[in-house]
């Protein structure tokens, strides 16, 4: 399940919030996405390391922001939000979501249809994009997005100057 969103929204507090230490994305893909590697002669580049797989990533809670305002822009019941500030030289490899902290929190509700809702925090800059399948997203509008389930794969890269931000939203998709 894919679809383009759009959530309006200051994004603001989003951009400016301390996003803390960097820490590699690719931790959980060498376990937990075998499956997708393994479909390449090499399996996992061994070439994927800290330094180009940084992201900076901070949990918002429920007292932080508004999760039903959020929800009912996208008609969900929203369990988790983060933004990711990826540095320049950075990128997420080909992955999908797997939602082990929604699966493993609500362990009885795994037949529903749990979605992410990835949105860009600013207008796109040059070297910026977003690859989900074949489609490669680049000059988007702050606001503009994804909403898609664990079928999904895709690759978030910064091969820019600047830092991009990125907001995902997950949890139970209500349509």
């Amino acid at each position: 399940m894919h679809k383009n969103i759009f959530v309006d929204l200051d994004y603001k507090k989003f951009i400016t919030a301390d996003h803390g230490n960097g820490n590699t994305c690719i931790g959980h893909q060498r376990v937990e996405l075998k499956d997708i590697h393994n479909r390449y002669e090499d399996g996992f580049p061994k070439s994927y390391c800290l330094e180009n797989t940084t992201i900076h990533q901070k949990f918002w809670q429920n007292n932080e922001i508004d999760f039903s305002e959020l929800g009912k822009k996208l008609d969900m019941e929203v369990v988790t939000v983060s933004t990711i500030l990826q540095p320049p030289g950075n990128t997420i490899p080909l992955h999908r979501d797997t939602f082990y902290q929604i699966k493993k929190k609500y362990p009885d509700r795994t037949n529903e249809n749990i979605v992410r809702a990835n949105i860009f925090l600013e207008d796109w800059k040059i070297g910026h994009f977003l690859q989900y399948g074949d489609s490669v997203h680049t000059h988007w509008q702050q606001g503009e997005g994804h909403l898609w389930d664990q079928s999904i794969l895709h690759i978030g890269a910064n091969n820019g100057m600047e830092n991009k931000y990125t907001l995902q939203i997950s949890g139970f998709y209500k349509s």
